[in-house]
């Protein structure tokens, strides 16, 4: 054994090799508590510089990650790396996450805790392909207009799958390929920007399945094209325009990628797992005043985790508040099969492919575990799958988790790695996680957690308002007691308004696409402005048919944004979507309300009557004066502004015309 005088630091570890850093490290952690205690903070310098070399040099991340790794931690990363740089902001999150697990949660806990195999392509790849295929010169895109960004892309596209990689790089991609062997994986995005504090950039990259079923030689390919994929999402319109939006476009971008194996079970010619979702330790929006915020949150799917992430449309989620698992937004059985999962994501095996099925043609009466993820419908009721009739009825499955939140350890656990995590992040976290379940000793399974992605999680800076009762009622403009959050927004002067009827009667998705960049040239033209935004269904879905398809970068500017249904219920916020978790983090306010429920108000004749100024800010935009109604409150209502507050405990939100705080 090594003493301590004969470790003391003598060489600068920003200008070492890492060889002799690591060679460094490992004696410094060889010693007794006793003798290590001296050289403690050469100890931690040295793993700063390696942290900053291999994973990321934010030193938010840097603060936290000198706590949790050891050299053993970064020789195991540098084993699963291919290339020489940086790992990327969603791998390091995810070997952060890691390591506090294993190294603060219990026995009982870690049991049933897992992690993806995974592996790293270096951001220096990403230099070297570039340089290699003459792309360099699209680094300046970041500095052209919108328009210019948004036609170019696609060439952009072409160019990089035209692209080929060094030689010695397609060599250790084969060699990953044999390692993982026939499994599903998942190539992700993992740039140096991604999943850090204050800015998570959640879902702007691309990420995409490899189903691996194919000849060798396909399953290369597959991941060649995949990864070129994600490498040209760098300068994707999403990106570069979110980049603007965070005074982060003169920041030198490069992407790494996180190559993991995909969570699941083999079931005939599919492949998805029992369960995935997104955790919040953190729930801003509660749709019942029993609800503790501090305990947590889950969009909870059957299948793949992407329907928990992506804003799919008219398709629901499970939302679960972990201090009340059983406690549900919907009221009654009727409402819970209306709100409830109707496709899921899985792998098709047989066209080697990433799918989407409907819940009645996949789930089957011999589905492991079943009754612990469905019940049936019928007769305006839910009943349990005790016993499953020869001759049942697949179409009155109804996915609600009843088993799996009730009768199984699943919310604890969940509580429990949200705790750890927000207690070495010093705040709350945001995850994304996969659920096997496993038979046990008993008839209940066991839930088994796979976490996949661990980053801070945004949230809305608030405090609490009280919702004024002296508001007369020729001024309240619209109510909405729907998962509410704590807010106010004070001199609203526009709103953007585009009525359901007038949606519905816009010719095809083409015309939809086109109304959506309409409302990013207004967001652009409104930038000094506070303005909300109010439209039908889904705003940021990416089925056109049931909501405007913005992206952040049409919206970021606004200060709420209302999502108006028709029917006698507004759907729930989609709280826990990359989308919504942008509006967060630009504090932007999402809402609900619906015209016909008896508890929300909505001011139908203001809003369809007030002098539309569209014209008057945009005076090209002729085509659209019938279908958006840009609404100037102040010149509508002799001099008002319109004040939107928000009053979480209540549950409701009242926007109601004011007196200018000015």
């Amino acid at each position: 054994r090594l003493a301590a005088q004969d470790v003391v630091l003598t060489i600068h570890p920003e200008l070492a090799p890492w060889d002799m850093l690591f060679a460094q490290g490992e004696a410094y952690e060889s010693l007794s508590d006793d003798e290590r205690s001296p050289v403690e903070h050469h100890l931690t310098e040295i793993k700063v510089v390696l942290i900053k070399a291999m994973l990321s040099d934010h030193l938010p991340y840097l603060g936290i990650a000198r706590d949790w790794f050891d050299i053993k931690d970064l020789i195991a990363i540098l084993a699963k790396r291919i290339g020489r740089g940086k790992i990327g902001g969603k791998a390091a999150g995810l070997m952060l996450a890691e390591n506090i697990l294993r190294k603060s949660a219990d026995g009982e806990l870690l049991k049933n805790l897992r992690f993806p195999r995974s592996w790293f392509l270096g951001a220096d790849i990403f230099n070297q392909f570039t340089q290699l295929n003459n792309l360099v010169g699209f680094a300046n895109q970041k500095y052209k207009d919108e328009r210019q960004v948004r036609k170019e892309h696609p060439e952009i596209q072409r160019e990089f799958q035209r692209g080929t990689f060094p030689e010695d790089i397609l060599t250790e991609l084969r060699g990953l390929l044999e390692e993982v062997g026939n499994s599903p994986i998942i190539v992700r995005s993992s740039s140096l920007l991604e999943d850090s504090f204050g800015t998570s950039f959640a879902g702007k990259y691309e990420s995409h399945f490899c189903p691996n079923q194919g000849t060798p030689e396909e399953n290369f390919e597959s991941l060649l094209i995949a990864i070129k994929r994600v490498y040209a999402s760098v300068y994707s319109p999403d990106v570069l325009l979110y980049r603007r939006s965070v005074n982060l476009t003169d920041y030198d971008e490069r992407m790494a990628v996180l190559i993991q194996e995909t969570t699941g079970r083999r079931r005939g010619k599919t492949y998805f797992p029992d369960a995935a979702g997104v955790a919040f330790s953190r729930n801003q929006f509660r749709w019942s005043p029993r609800i503790s915020r501090s305990a947590g949150f889950l969009r909870l799917v059957v299948g793949l985790g992407t329907r928990a992430v992506d804003q799919i449309g008219d398709d629901y989620p499970r939302l679960v508040a972990l201090s009340h698992p059983d406690l549900r937004p919907e009221s009654s059985p009727r409402d819970i099969h209306r709100y409830s999962q109707a496709e899921l994501d899985l792998i098709d095996l047989r066209r080697n492919s990433f799918s989407s099925m409907a819940i009645a043609d996949v789930l089957q009466r011999d589905t492991p575990h079943l009754r612990w993820i469905a019940q049936f419908y019928e007769q305006d009721d839910l009943q349990d799958l005790v016993s499953i009739p020869l001759n049942w009825d697949p179409k009155k499955l109804v996915v609600t988790f009843d088993g799996l939140l009730r009768r199984t350890a699943f919310p604890e656990q969940m509580r429990r790695i949200l705790d750890c995590l927000e207690k070495a992040y010093k705040g709350p976290v945001d995850t994304e996680f996969v659920v096997m379940l496993e038979d046990g000793e008993g008839p209940v399974p066991v839930p088994v957690i796979y976490l996949v992605q661990c980053r801070p999680q945004s949230h809305l800076i608030s405090e609490s308002y009280s919702i004024p009762h002296d508001v007369r009622p020729e001024h309240r403009l619209f109510l909405s007691t729907r998962m509410v959050p704590d807010g106010c927004i004070t001199d609203i002067r526009y709103v953007v308004y585009v009525s359901p009827e007038t949606f519905a009667q816009l010719e095809n998705q083409a015309t939809k696409v086109a109304l959506a960049r309409l409302i990013g040239r207004i967001n652009l033209r409104l930038k000094d402005e506070n303005f909300i935004l109010i439209g039908p269904g889904r705003w940021g879905s990416n089925n056109p048919d049931i909501g405007i398809p913005v992206s952040y970068a049409d919206i970021y500017r606004a200060r709420a944004l209302i999502e108006l249904a028709s029917g006698e219920r507004a759907p729930e916020p989609s709280y826990g979507t990359h989308f919504f978790q942008d509006l967060v983090e630009a504090q932007i306010y999402p809402l609900a309300l619906s015209m016909n429920h008896p508890e929300d108000e909505f001011n139908r004749d203001f809003f369809d009557h007030a002098p539309n100024a569209l014209i008057k800010l945009l005076p090209e935009e002729t085509i659209w004066e019938s279908v958006v109604r840009l609404i100037d409150i102040p010149a509508a209502t002799d001099g008002r502004v319109l004040k939107l507050v928000m009053d979480g405990d209540e549950g409701q939100a009242l926007a109601f015309l004011d007196i200018p705080d000015s």
